[in-house]
């Protein structure tokens, strides 16, 4: 994926110490200057991969963080946490943290949107997710509809 990624314009970049050359290891590597049709910005990297992308402004960081088909957890980081919070609201995602990464703590309901997942686990609302709920609802016979 990563040299796929290079293909079509990216740059990658090795990172940390070298991996073993033999067994299944993937060099940690950052990805840069992923172009719009870059397919590389909707793939889902399952490995120590990241893609820094460059934004103009909010509105352009906003859009490029809600170009994906995936959602489940996005980071906001700013000195403006109330501005940082009006920001996390418009990001697509079931998780928006401000101020620092996104995280799994068993307080916290966890869960993405999209092609990332439906619902939430943890909590109330987590264990919502693994039942049945029926309604009856019972009114009297000569009840009007």
């Amino acid at each position: 994926m990563i040299a796929k990624a290079v293909e079509h314009g990216a740059t990658a970049t090795a990172v940390g110490p070298e991996i073993p050359n033999q067994g299944a290891f993937v060099q940690p590597t950052i990805l840069t200057d992923i172009g719009d049709d870059n397919p590389a910005r909707h793939w889902e990297f399952f490995g120590p991969v990241s893609m820094l992308f460059r934004a103009k402004n909010e509105d352009d960081a906003v859009r490029i963080a809600n170009d994906s088909p995936f959602g489940l957890g996005g980071s906001v980081f700013t000195s403006d946490t109330a501005h940082g919070a009006k920001v996390a609201r418009r990001i697509s995602t079931g998780m928006v943290f401000v101020n620092h990464p996104t995280m799994v703590k068993a307080d916290l309901p966890f869960g993405g949107v999209r092609r990332s997942g439906y619902g939430r686990e943890l909590l109330g609302l987590g264990i919502k997710e693994f039942v049945n709920h029926k309604l009856i609802d019972i009114v009297d016979i000569d009840a009007p509809f």
